[in-house]
């Protein structure tokens, strides 16, 4: 007899396509989830730093290294070249202005001194040569000047004494008429004589101007030789430290070569190396400060040296105040350089993060300290410790600073202690 035979409700195959659809729904809705919501990472709080956003003090710096230098130094050059004879002093000696430090030889110098000395003292004897001739001319023609004053007085007492005889009729006409022919020469003779004595003064004065400009230009030119050949020893041209010494015995230094350097003992200041993407920034009046034996002083600009070298350009800074106890010429200071006034902001620690996000976001913590999740935020002006935040967090609110290199695209963290 036939049995009716139940059909299985659960077949082998049918599991398998359930489980079949079951598996691609679960991928389908898990890479749904995992693709819509946000991806996360757990991250161990002892690896990183959380920081607190604060109010305060902001004031942009930069760093900047300066080397102490002396507030005023004299170079030492050869005003005349020479061979180095003798030496003084050597290298860090203390000076007084006028204080001798080397000699040196110039045998051309000292022959052209002494050839200008001959011709000089030439000049001189023709002066007097001549002052003689001139004054021995002048008495000579006083002289004739005399006879021709006594001579035209005798030939006017003839006439006068003709003259009466002749209109009394004592004398004929042609002796009257001698008489006066011989006044009338004696005038004309008194005249030209005048006028050459005169014209000899006039002569001779010049000649003796002109003698006396002459000596004193040789003259001139001698002391000029003098001053040369005094040069040859260098002396300090004022009270201070000879440094930098480079002149030895023997030695030929040219006409403008350097010597050395005299370091004036009135103060210091600081040289600073500044990059040259500050340049416009940069200006007479900014102040710095350093710490020195645990107390921090102040410095300003005073000179603003625009040539850039190698990517770089200097600044003499002053000291403001009261020296640094102890500090000496050559040491180097760290130097925090304010390129703002100091103003109240929120702060953000600078640290690793900034690498990974240029500052326009940052992981802040959840107010149960959980989580940290990105946050837009926007960024300001900085300094060696903060950045000045402008929007995105307040005061209170916690921030993760560390490095975000190992977090690649992720959106929130989970921090686990």
């Amino acid at each position: 007899m036939d049995r009716v035979i139940q059909k299985k409700t659960w077949s082998t195959k049918r599991l398998m396509t359930i489980a079949g659809i079951t598996g691609v729904v679960l991928l389908v809705g898990g890479s749904i989830f995992f693709t819509s919501g946000k991806s996360k990472l757990n991250v161990d709080t002892e690896r990183i730093t959380i920081s607190e956003i604060k109010k305060g003090p902001f004031q942009e710096f930069i760093p900047v290294n300066g080397v102490v230098l002396p507030l005023s130094t004299i170079y030492l050059d050869a005003i005349e070249g020479g061979r180095v004879e003798e030496k003084y002093v050597e290298d860090g000696a203390m000076l007084k202005k006028g204080d001798p430090i080397l000699r040196l030889s110039n045998t051309d110098l000292e022959l052209s001194l002494a050839n200008q000395q001959t011709a000089v003292f030439n000049v001189l004897t023709q002066m007097q040569i001549s002052r003689d001739q001139a004054q021995q001319n002048t008495i000579s023609k006083l002289n004739s000047m005399a006879d021709v004053d006594n001579a035209l007085k005798e030939a006017e007492r003839v006439y006068n004494l003709d003259k009466r005889l002749y209109d009394q009729k004592a004398i004929g006409l042609q002796e009257y008429q001698s008489a006066l022919n011989l006044y009338n020469y004696q005038v004309r003779r008194k005249r030209l004589a005048s006028q050459i004595l005169k014209q000899d003064t006039v002569s001779t004065s010049a000649q003796v101007k002109q003698s006396a400009e002459s000596y004193a230009n040789m003259k001139g030119t001698l002391e000029l030789m003098k001053k040369k050949v005094g040069d040859l020893i260098v002396r300090a041209p004022i009270d201070g430290q000879l440094t930098s010494m480079d002149a030895e015995i023997g030695q030929s230094k040219n006409k403008g070569e350097h010597l050395g350097q005299l370091d004036a003992q009135n103060g210091f200041k600081v040289q600073v190396d500044v990059e040259e993407h500050y340049l416009s920034r940069i200006f007479n009046g900014l102040t710095g400060d350093f710490t020195f034996a645990d107390k921090t002083y102040k410095l300003v600009i005073k000179k603003v040296f625009t040539q850039v070298t190698n990517g770089r350009f200097k600044v003499d800074m002053q000291f403001v105040g009261q020296l640094p106890k102890g500090i000496r010429k050559g040491q180097t200071l760290q130097i925090r350089l304010a390129l703002s006034d100091e103003t109240t902001s929120l702060l953000v620690p600078k640290g690793g993060f900034y690498q990974q996000t240029g500052g326009n976001w940052i992981f802040k913590v959840s107010e149960d300290g959980k989580t940290a999740y990105k946050t837009d935020i926007q960024l300001g002006r900085y300094n060696t410790d903060n950045y000045e935040l402008l929007n995105g967090l307040k005061v209170g609110d916690k921030v993760i600073t560390s490095s975000y290199e190992n977090y690649g695209d992720i959106q929130e963290l989970v921090l686990k202690k």
